[in-house]
């Protein structure tokens, strides 16, 4: 048998990829955790987090990831830093080629390779992300307690950000580069109804400025998209709302999706289409993507794996 060849390859190492590891580790599969190209997924850029369970106080996304990867090594679990360019799903056995030309082979396979939020990739958005702009209301709402916070978009994404962080800041202003939005009218209904929410339409996000010294967001300069007019809003967080992305480019043709290519799964269940492959977290839940559902989905990936192997023992 080749060297490479596996019981089990788990792409993405974001909590649903390294719970499947542990899970599977201690099951005795020995797995095979290939890191890819963001390895630790999107907590790696969430400087704070007081929402996963075991910690008393705020931890750093970085670390709580960190320490993740660590005890997924600890019991046995085999990293490998890389990242996959193909796949072949439907092979015996199934064959992953890495970006060193690697070959792997597997028995089964757990895809975790997560989902990539929408930015606007304007340069001060990406010097202040993660300290006063965020791609997650329910991750960092919180954190904005009677604070004035602008959330970017028009579709339901932003209506329902927008919608939750009122639970938490005094004044959320939605910014929205057309005069209507592309949200659900029943969401519309709710938005417009809400009295802490103000709405500035025909804008965009041109700039954020604020502290270097910590990084933390202080304005926001907003361009009018009809006379290219400047304006200057005292804000306290910036909320980007305008959708996800799930990393499923390599999986196309091979696994069924949905309209927006998150990868389908059984009901109750992290099974594909193709037996003995399996995907956990963000990259098929796009309601919650939340860092312990997408854990709680890497152990349900790693026991149906098991329970496909051992049967499978059984039948040669």
């Amino acid at each position: 048998m080749n060297k490479n060849h596996h019981k089990l390859i788990i792409l993405g190492s974001g909590p649903a990829g390294c719970t499947a590891a542990i899970y599977a580790a201690r099951a005795g599969l020995n797995p095979v955790l290939i890191r890819g190209m963001e390895p630790g997924g999107q907590l790696t850029i969430t400087t704070d987090v007081d929402n996963y369970p075991g910690f008393e106080k705020t931890v750093q996304g970085p670390w709580l990831m960190e320490q993740m990867e660590k005890q997924a090594l600890s019991v046995g679990t085999i990293l490998i830093n890389g990242t996959v360019v193909k796949c072949d799903l439907k092979s015996n056995p199934i064959k992953c080629i890495l970006d060193n030309g690697e070959e792997y082979y597997s028995e089964t396979c757990i895809i975790a390779t997560g989902a990539s939020a929408r930015w606007l990739n304007i340069p001060t958005e990406t010097k202040f992300r993660g300290f006063g702009v965020s791609a997650c209301a329910t991750c960092d709402g919180f954190f904005y307690r009677n604070k004035e916070v602008i959330v970017v978009g028009g579709g339901n994404t932003a209506v329902e950000e927008a919608l939750f962080l009122t639970n938490f800041a005094s004044k959320v202003t939605l910014i929205h580069r057309k005069n209507t939005l592309r949200a659900e009218k029943i969401l519309q209904d709710r938005l417009f109804n809400n009295s802490k929410i103000n709405i500035i339409w025909d804008h965009i996000l041109e700039e954020v400025l604020g502290e270097e010294s910590p990084l933390i967001v202080k304005h926001a300069i907003i361009k009018s998209t009809i006379d290219s007019n400047l304006t200057k809003l005292d804000v306290d967080g910036i909320f980007i709302a305008i959708g996800h992305d799930p990393n499923t480019k390599l999986f196309i043709n091979q696994l069924t999706m949905d309209k927006e290519n998150y990868i389908l799964t059984e009901s109750d269940s992290t099974k594909t289409n193709i037996d003995g492959v399996y995907a956990a977290g963000d990259v098929q839940d796009k309601i919650y993507r939340q860092a312990v559902t997408a854990a709680g989905h890497g152990c349900m990936a790693a026991l149906e794996a098991e329970k496909f192997l051992s049967l499978k023992l059984k039948t040669l």
